[in-house]
């Protein structure tokens, strides 16, 4: 935890002023949270509903899987904390949450469809006729 003298009035508006902003993210660490926000792991609130002015937000951001840590290497002083984002990339972010949330749900609609058992056990062999050759008249 960062302390501070409550001497100055001034500087304590000025370190209020730099919360209320948000910290912007490189572009590196910004693909890294985009990447666990597409796959669900990060939790947003704006840091103060209150105030108009304040468009930064809370950013929790959880590890991934063993899996998704194994491809994705993200590194390590971003996750499992809480972080103060600008606005600008905060909603960004909301909209990689819902592209994921979208895609996965698109991908989980697909593999309730998939009909694994004829794709690996039905092999149609010479002998078997479909139906339109069956009406097809010789000639």
């Amino acid at each position: 935890m960062k302390s501070m003298k409550i001497a100055n009035i001034g500087e304590i508006r000025n370190e209020l002023n730099k919360y209320k902003k948000g910290k912007k993210l490189d572009i590196h660490q910004f693909n890294q949270v985009a990447r666990l926000a597409w796959l669900g792991k990060i939790v947003m609130q704006p840091l103060d509903l209150e105030d108009p002015e304040c468009k930064s937000f809370l950013v929790y951001i959880q590890e991934p899987e063993e899996l998704a840590a194994h491809f994705l290497n993200t590194d390590q002083e971003l996750t499992g904390g809480i972080h103060i984002i600008d606005g600008e990339q905060a909603m960004a972010m909301v909209e990689i949450m819902r592209s994921g949330v979208e895609e996965r749900a698109k991908l989980y609609e697909d593999l309730s469809r998939s009909d694994f058992y004829f794709r690996y056990f039905y092999k149609p062999g010479k002998d078997d006729e479909t139906p339109s050759e069956q009406d097809k008249p010789e000639g």
